[in-house]
């Protein structure tokens, strides 16, 4: 079964077979990686392919540069797209630069994490977490780590 994932450089969208996805894919468009073991940096502009490209389920942390916890918790989420890759793609939403999708995610508090499958918001959590409550948290929304 192939999957389609979106470049995280070019957002155009790869057919990658399932089996494949651990052999370090790459762009057919651009020939960077699909996977860069980094959380993607979310925009206007890239937003709805990030979410509504990718058969893989997205999880994004709404943060905004003033917040001491989401501070503190970037090195996390940074871990966790090293060692969560190829299963989950990671992405950041930068609440203070992209205040129109943070409005229409309805962010009340940062950080918020916020995972979609299919483009669509499957489950939410608010708050910073060690490393092992996050992949516990994903793993009891149904991801395979």
């Amino acid at each position: 079964m192939a999957l389609n994932l979106s470049c995280p450089h070019c957002t155009v969208t790869n057919r990658v077979p399932a089996e494949r996805l651990g052999d370090c894919p790459k762009c057919g468009k651009c020939k960077q990686p699909i996977f860069s073991g980094k959380a993607q940096e979310l925009t206007a502009s890239n937003v709805s392919s990030v979410l509504n490209r990718n058969d893989i389920p997205v999880l994004v942390d709404c943060w905004a540069t003033w917040c001491g916890p989401c501070q503190q918790f970037a090195p996390i989420f940074e871990q966790a797209a090293q060692n969560f890759e190829p299963a989950i793609r990671l992405a950041k939403l930068n609440t203070e630069a992209e205040q129109g999708i943070a409005a229409q995610w309805q962010i009340r508090s940062i950080p918020t994490l916020i995972l979609f499958k299919q483009g669509k918001e499957v489950a939410r959590m608010s708050g910073a977490m060690p490393l092992p409550q996050l992949k516990q948290w994903l793993q009891q929304q149904g991801i395979s780590l």
